[in-house]
């Protein structure tokens, strides 16, 4: 089983910088694909970003791309997104997520264990 814990959210101003964090535990980190998502109040929940296990490629949505950062510390079981820039529009609750393939890193239904959120105000 794995188990995966969100922190860093919080409220923040337009063109302010977060950093969310992501552990997981349970199973070996490095050969799983990870990624955020959010959910905005009444909208469906969106990709946001994705780090492959293999060759660490990484995936944005056009909405964050230049803004947002993914990245993976294999060693302390840790991804994070560094998000700067922020908009009112990126107000959400921001969940990680993890997949066992390497592929398909847009859609949810490649991830197999998802944390429980952290929350994210961007006021302007």
């Amino acid at each position: 089983q794995v188990q995966l814990v969100e922190s860093g959210g919080g409220l923040v101003q337009a063109g302010g910088s977060l950093r969310l964090s992501c552990v997981a535990s349970g199973r070996t980190f490095s050969r799983y694909s990870m990624a955020w998502f959010r959910q905005a109040p009444g909208k469906e929940r969106e990709f946001v970003a994705a780090i492959a296990w293999v060759g660490s490629n990484t995936y944005y949505a056009d909405s964050v791309k230049g803004r947002f950062t993914i990245s993976r510390d294999n060693a302390k079981n840790i991804v994070y997104l560094q998000m700067n820039s922020l908009k009112p529009e990126d107000t959400a609750v921001y969940y990680c997520a993890l997949s066992q393939q390497h592929y398909g890193l847009r859609y949810e239904g490649s991830y197999d264990y998802w944390g429980q959120g952290t929350q994210v105000t961007v006021s302007s």
